[in-house]
C-alpha cells in the first residue's frame, strides 16, 4: 500500500515539475520581454545653451529647465538618445557647435543669415520677436527713438544685431539679467531683447515697461554642425512632437 501511494506521488510531483517548466519557458502571445520594451540608446547628445534666458533655460534647485531643456529632451527620447546639456556663454554656442563639442546648439536661438553661414540649423520649433524694454518714464516710446540712444543687449543675440544697427553707444552684456540691472540703474536708456525673457524680466522688475512697437518675427531654431546627418533625424523628431502637440503643450507650461 505505502508502494502504490508513493507511486502516485512521485507521478503527480513529476507531472506539476513538466508543467511548471512548460509555463515558465512559454511566451504568451503578443508579450514583450523586459528588454525588448525599453527603448535603445543610440548614445549621448550635448546640447549646448545658455542658462540665463528664462523661461526658455534657467536654472531653478540647481537644475537647467525650461521650454528648451524640456523640448530637447522629448526629441532625445523620441530618437533614442541620453541628453546631456552644458551650460555656457551664448556667444559661444556656435563656436561649440562648430568644433564638435557640443552636438547640437538650443537656447532661444534665432535663426539668422549670418549664423547660417557658420552652422545648420533644423527647422523651427516656436517664434518670438524682439522688443524694447525701457523705464516707465522713458522719452523712448517707439522703436525709432532709439536711435543714437545708451542700448544695452546680450552679447551675440539678435538684439545686439538690431542695436548696432541703431546706435553706436552700445553696451553688451554676458546676460539679459545685467543689462536690465543697468538699465534699471540708468546706466543704459534701454534694453532690446526677446520677448518671453522681457516679460519676465518686466515682472521681476518694478518701473520697467516693453514698448508695443516690436521688432520683425523670428523663428527659433536648433543649431547643428554644418552638413550632419544629425539634422534629419532632429527634424523628423520636431515634425513628430509637433504634430501630437508635445512641444506646444511644453511651450503652454511656461507661457501662458
Amino acid at each position: 500500500m505505502k508502494k502504490a501511494l508513493a507511486l502516485v506521488l512521485a507521478a503527480v510531483l513529476i507531472c506539476a515539475s513538466v508543467f511548471c517548466f512548460a509555463s515558465c519557458g512559454e511566451k504568451k502571445e503578443g508579450a514583450v520581454e523586459d528588454n525588448a520594451s525599453k527603448t535603445e540608446v543610440k548614445g549621448t547628445l550635448h546640447m549646448a545653451t545658455n542658462a540665463e534666458f528664462e523661461p526658455y533655460e534657467y536654472i531653478k534647485n540647481k537644475k537647467i529647465v525650461g521650454i528648451d531643456p524640456e523640448i530637447a529632451q522629448a526629441i532625445c527620447e523620441k530618437l533614442g538618445y541620453e541628453l546631456v546639456i552644458d551650460d555656457m556663454k551664448f556667444d559661444s554656442i556656435i563656436t561649440a557647435v562648430k568644433s564638435g563639442k557640443a552636438d547640437f546648439g538650443m537656447a532661444g536661438m534665432t535663426v539668422t543669415d549670418e549664423r547660417k553661414k557658420s552652422v545648420d540649423f533644423t527647422d523651427s520649433y516656436t517664434n518670438t520677436t524682439q522688443v524694447i524694454i525701457v523705464k516707465e518714464d522713458s522719452d523712448i516710446a517707439t522703436k525709432k527713438d532709439i536711435k543714437d540712444k545708451h542700448l544695452g543687449v546680450q552679447l551675440g543675440t539678435t538684439g545686439d544685431g538690431i542695436a548696432s544697427e541703431n546706435s553706436s553707444s552700445i553696451e553688451r552684456y554676458n546676460n539679459g539679467a545685467d543689462a536690465v540691472l543697468a538699465l534699471t540703474q540708468g546706466k543704459i536708456d534701454a534694453v532690446i531683447i526677446d520677448r518671453e525673457p522681457a516679460r519676465k524680466f518686466v515682472e521681476q522688475n518694478e518701473g520697467l515697461k516693453i514698448l508695443d512697437d516690436t521688432f520683425d518675427g523670428e523663428e527659433y531654431a536648433i543649431c547643428v554642425k554644418k552638413d550632419s546627418v544629425l539634422t534629419d533625424e532632429l527634424n523628423d523628431a520636431i515634425q513628430e512632437l509637433t504634430e501630437d502637440g508635445t512641444i506646444a503643450k511644453i511651450i503652454n507650461k511656461y507661457i501662458k
